[in-house]
């Protein structure tokens, strides 16, 4: 099998704390990661799913469900309300 080298630049902060997490995941390298990575790509066997992370954790159950649920409704365009002020969206939200 013939190697080759792929070069990725990329800032040292994103390499230090991927390294870091892949490590965490059970890999002895971030290139080992990689390697599993583009093997599954070019097997058709990867999905990615990019989504934004919603830090809700200092919210109470109930207010984090209501959280959620304006969230989807914002997103599906539904109950767009603008509010003055943070006060004024979290009574609207408290409702």
């Amino acid at each position: 099998m013939q190697r080759v080298i792929v070069q990725v630049p990329m800032n040292k902060d994103l390499k230090e704390t991927a390294e870091a997490v892949s490590s965490d995941m059970g890999f002895s390298s971030i290139q080992e990661a990689i390697r599993v990575l583009l093997t599954k790509l070019s097997k058709r066997e990867f999905s990615l799913k990019v989504e934004e992370a919603e830090e809700i954790t200092h919210l109470s159950v109930a207010a984090g469900k209501k959280f959620k649920k304006a969230v989807e409704d914002i997103k599906a365009g539904r109950n767009i309300t603008k509010t003055k002020s943070v006060d004024e969206f979290l009574k609207l939200l408290r409702s």
